[in-house]
C-alpha cells in the first residue's frame, strides 16, 4: 500500500518540458538539452518547473513518507495548542515539520532540503504533497515530474 500512495523511486532520467508546455517525457542526462536547463537547481521560471524539481528530490517513498508525519505532527500540534490554548507549543511545529523533512533529506536521500534553495516554494510544496499523499493524488505527480 505504501507504494501505491508514496509512488516508486526515481530513475536515472530527467524530465523535460515539450512544446504544448502540458506533455512531460524523460530523457537521459546524455541527450539533455536547454530544454531541460529550468529544472535545474534554482533555475526555476515557473511554480510548475520548481513542483517538479521538488518532486524530484523526494523520490525515495521512504522520503516522502518522513516528510508526511512531520506535517501530520505540524498540524497535530497547530490543533492541541489551541485546544488548550498554549501557544507557546506552536514553537515545535517547526521541530516537527522541518525535523523529519531534514532527515530525510540527509540521512534517506542524502540531498540537500529544497527549503535552503526556495524557502516559501518549498513550504508551500511540501502541504501539497501532503495534500496530494493524503487524498492518494501523489502517483500522478510524480509520473508527470518524471520520478518513478
Amino acid at each position: 500500500m505504501q507504494a501505491s500512495v508514496l509512488g516508486q523511486k526515481r530513475d536515472n532520467a530527467k524530465p523535460s518540458l515539450h512544446d504544448s508546455g502540458d506533455t512531460m517525457s524523460t530523457t537521459t542526462a546524455a541527450t539533455a538539452t536547454a530544454e531541460t536547463k529550468p529544472q535545474q537547481e534554482g533555475t526555476w521560471a515557473t511554480y510548475r518547473e520548481f513542483w517538479h524539481f521538488y518532486l524530484g528530490e523526494h523520490s525515495d517513498p521512504l522520503n516522502r513518507t518522513l516528510h508526511f508525519i512531520g506535517t501530520a505532527g505540524v498540524f497535530a500540534i497547530a490543533g492541541i495548542s489551541i485546544w488548550l490554548q498554549n501557544y507557546w507549543l506552536m514553537l515545535l511545529m517547526p521541530v516537527s515539520g522541518y525535523g523529519f523533512a531534514w532527515a530525510g533529506h540527509f540521512l534517506v536521500e542524502k540531498n540537500r532540503p529544497a527549503t535552503f534553495k526556495a524557502p516559501f516554494r518549498s513550504l508551500f510544496s511540501d502541504f501539497r504533497m501532503f495534500f496530494n499523499i493524503l487524498f492518494f493524488r501523489i502517483g500522478k505527480h510524480l509520473k508527470e515530474a518524471g520520478v518513478k
